[in-house]
C-alpha cells in the first residue's frame, strides 16, 4: 500500500504543477482567435471595394460586348410615349403616334452610312435638284454628339455628292452663325445635336416643312456607352 501510495502522490504532485501551465496554455489558445477576428473587418472594407470596382468593370466589358440591335418604330414610339405621357392627354398622345408606313427600313448594321441612305432614299438626285428653299433641309441627321456628327459627315460623301452640308451643333459654333447661313443659302442635309436642332426651330432659324427624311443614329454610344436615348437631356 506504500509503495501504490508513492507511486500516486508524485502522479498528483505532477497534476498540480501542470495546472498553472495548462491553464496559461488555455488562455493563449483563447488570445489567437481573438486576434484574427479582429484584423478581420479591417481586411473586408478593401475587399468589398474591390469586389464592386470588379463587377462594374464587368458591366462595361459586357455593354462593350453585346451587339448592338437595329432599331424598330416600336421603340421610337415607346419612347414618345414614356416622354409626353404625363404631359399631355391620352388624346394628345393618340394624336403622336405615327404609323409604320412613315417609318424606314433601318439600317441591317451591314450597311455602311452612304449605302444605307443610297438604298433608303432611291430618288435623292431629284430631291436635291428640286430644293430650292432657304431656312430648310431635305435632310436631317440627329446623333448625340458633335465628334460624331463630324464623322457621319465625313462618312456620307459618297452619297451627298455635290449637296450643301450644314453643321447644327454648338461646339465651336454660334447659333447666330448658323440662323444666318440658313437665311442667306440653301443646304439639303443637316447633321447635328436634339439641342441645337431643337433651338434652331424654336427660334424660326430652321423650317421642317420641306423635309423629306429624319435619320436617327440609334445605336452609337458614347465614352459611358450610353446611346442617343440613353441620355436624359435627349
Amino acid at each position: 500500500a506504500s509503495d501504490d501510495e508513492a507511486i500516486e502522490k508524485p502522479s498528483d504532485e505532477s497534476a498540480t504543477h501542470q495546472d498553472p501551465d495548462s491553464k496559461s496554455a488555455v488562455a493563449k489558445k483563447r488570445k489567437k482567435p481573438t486576434e484574427c477576428f479582429l484584423t478581420q473587418p479591417e481586411d473586408t472594407p478593401e475587399s468589398t471595394v474591390k469586389a464592386k470596382k470588379r463587377k462594374k468593370k464587368k458591366i462595361s466589358d459586357i455593354l462593350e460586348k453585346s451587339p448592338p440591335k437595329p432599331g424598330v418604330p416600336e421603340d421610337l414610339q415607346n419612347l414618345l410615349s414614356q416622354h409626353f405621357g404625363t404631359k399631355r392627354s391620352v388624346i394628345e398622345i393618340e394624336e403622336l403616334k405615327l404609323p409604320d408606313s412613315c417609318f424606314l427600313p433601318a439600317n441591317d448594321l451591314t450597311h455602311s452610312f452612304s449605302s444605307y441612305l443610297k438604298e433608303v432614299c432611291p430618288k435623292w438626285a431629284r430631291f436635291r435638284k428640286n430644293h430650292k428653299e432657304k431656312k430648310s433641309l431635305v435632310m436631317l441627321v440627329i446623333c448625340s454628339s458633335a465628334l460624331r456628327s463630324l464623322e457621319l459627315i465625313k462618312s456620307m460623301t459618297a452619297f451627298r455628292g455635290d449637296c450643301r452640308v450644314l453643321k447644327l451643333f454648338a461646339k465651336h459654333i454660334k447659333i447666330k452663325e448658323q440662323m444666318n447661313m440658313l437665311e442667306k443659302g440653301v443646304f439639303h442635309i443637316g447633321v447635328g445635336t436634339p439641342g441645337r436642332i431643337k433651338a434652331l426651330v424654336e427660334q424660326d432659324g430652321l423650317c421642317l416643312n420641306s423635309t423629306k427624311y429624319i435619320i436617327l443614329d440609334w445605336n452609337w454610344r458614347d465614352q459611358k456607352l450610353r446611346r442617343m436615348m440613353d441620355i436624359p437631356e435627349v
